[in-house]
């Protein structure tokens, strides 16, 4: 399996455009840098949570020219995963040892990503930041080829030098480097050839680290350093692999003399979507909600934390302690609360939850985050929906209305399949995201699950049962679940009152 070190693990861990992450250790067999690379340096983004604690370090950059600096691909994300935005609060310290001090700081205010994850990174995983302001650090070159096997490299980084994230001394705020060699492809299996570098001993015991992400493969140029690939993930054979930039200097140049920079590409919006890492959410109102009343968050049921809900029950009224951003059109934090309650979960009949917010719908108003109305009405075949996941909205259309929807012992009914096409790419990690209806505001589904192997009923693997027992499956097909007789259940201050003849949600057993 390919292993990335991403510089923000909670974002990795979304969805249709995830990457595996395990916790590595730090550039082994290095030791701290003696004096400082002119051209070497930390990507901080204090706005990301779960990066380092130490300055917000997320990866390592390259100075190529005055106003251009080098990195990874993966170290350059945003919520909505363009190849090319605008960032928030980016920043580079160049030139210093040390993270928090020293060297020249310039703000980041483009980024340019050769590739991104839909069209797959692996032996393209580059990018290079526009800087606000130039620094006055002398650039390093780019190698002139690729290094051949046994050719001295170096290392140089801030990655951790332990595994344990809640420990802060294992995020150094000194750089620290290691020697090592060129190894042939062959050392490295999950290699791109051609594309892609294999660096450090079999053994693994030099390498890089979590954090260590856009750092240098530097070779020997004459009596200067030039950079041979850019850190992207390590091989389960032992070494580190890096991208071969060297195989991208066109795309570099053009770059960085204008002569090829493209447009920033608008992204269809995120407004409104919350992150729950591995699922999605997002807050709700019905027509009859005030301002003081505490807003609701709807999810799926197998989304909410601990005990799932048991088959033919429900969970009513439950402690909750969850953070909650809600995002703006970029899916970068416009507001933030808490959910203090879960106030409802279930996945039999449909699969939802509800969590009651720590603040109001007026207090997120205040804030300017996006408020979805519940739908009252069912959604019908043909019908066309937005589902905005974690890092993209998805325009699907409702294939059919399912009578019945079986998976690993939970019955849901009325659940809508979509249309399978390029458009509409919800997998795993994209629960719990929204359907919205085309006027922007109206949530008539949350997306709920995908069939994955083929299989009929089981783990997912949704079935479909027809009205006379019929049971068929299909691998690839995706479905989610209405929303529409939640409304009937709710009671004024965002009460849930499951009791009211016209409530139809399952009851707890």
């Amino acid at each position: 399996m390919r292993i990335r070190f991403p510089f923000l693990v909670a974002a990795l861990a979304l969805a249709a455009t995830a990457v595996s992450v395990t916790p590595a250790l730090a550039i082994k067999g290095g030791t701290e840098s003696p004096e400082p690379y002119s051209f070497m340096g930390s990507l901080q983004r204090p706005d990301d949570a779960g990066v380092s604690p130490k300055e917000g370090h997320a990866c390592g950059v390259m100075v190529l020219a005055p106003q251009w600096v080098l990195t990874s691909s993966h170290c350059a994300r945003n919520p909505n995963l363009a190849k090319v935005g605008t960032p928030r609060n980016w920043r580079v310290r160049i030139g210093s040892l040390n993270l928090a001090s020293g060297g020249e700081v310039a703000e980041v205010d483009k980024f340019y990503r050769l590739a991104n994850e839909p069209e797959g990174y692996f032996g393209k995983d580059v990018a290079l930041l526009h800087l606000r302001t130039p620094v006055r650090a002398e650039p390093v070159r780019i190698a002139t080829g690729t290094p051949a096997e046994n050719t001295p490299a170096r290392f140089l980084g801030w990655g951790m030098t332990c595994d344990d994230r809640n420990n802060p001394e294992c995020f150094p705020e000194r750089l620290r480097e290691a020697d090592t060699v060129v190894q042939p492809p062959a050392a490295c299996p999950e290699a791109v050839l051609g594309a892609e570098l294999c660096i450090g001993p079999r053994d693994g015991s030099i390498g890089a680290t979590n954090m260590d992400s856009g750092g240098p493969a530097l070779v020997r140029d004459g009596d200067r350093w030039a950079v041979a690939g850019t850190v992207t993930g390590p091989s389960t054979g032992g070494p580190t692999l890096f991208t071969d930039v060297t195989k991208h200097t066109d795309w570099i140049n053009g770059m960085v003399t204008g002569t090829s920079v493209p447009p920033e590409v608008p992204i269809p919006s995120l407004e409104g979507r919350v992150d729950l890492v591995t699922c999605v959410g997002s807050v709700v109102r019905t027509a009859t909600s005030q301002p003081e009343d505490p807003a609701l968050l709807l999810t799926n049921g197998h989304c909410v934390e601990g005990q799932r809900p048991a088959p033919g029950s429900a969970l009513v009224d439950q402690p909750a302690d969850r953070a909650v951003e809600v995002g703006d059109r970029e899916g970068y934090p416009q507001a933030t609360a808490r959910a203090n309650r879960l106030v409802y979960a279930t996945m039999t009949g449909t699969d939802i939850a509800l969590y009651r917010l720590d603040k109001s719908y007026g207090q997120l108003a205040a804030e300017g985050a996006k408020v979805f109305q519940l739908a009252t009405t069912p959604t019908v075949a043909g019908e066309q929906v937005d589902a905005i996941t974690g890092a993209r909205r998805y325009s699907c259309n409702v294939e059919a209305v399912v009578p019945h929807l079986r998976e690993d012992g939970y019955q849901m009914d009325n659940s809508l399949r979509y249309t399978a096409n390029d458009d509409c790419g919800l997998t795993f990690g994209t629960s719990g995201s929204p359907l919205v209806t085309s006027d922007g505001n109206t949530v008539v589904g949350v997306h709920n699950t995908h069939n994955q192997d083929g299989e009929q009923c089981t783990a997912n693997n949704p079935c479909e049962v027809a009205e006379d027992g019929t049971v068929t499956a299909e691998r690839g097909r995706s479905y989610g679940q209405r929303v529409d007789m939640i409304t009937a259940c709710l009671t004024t201050g965002s009460a849930l009152d499951l009791s009211r003849p016209e409530c139809t949600l399952t009851r707890p057993a």
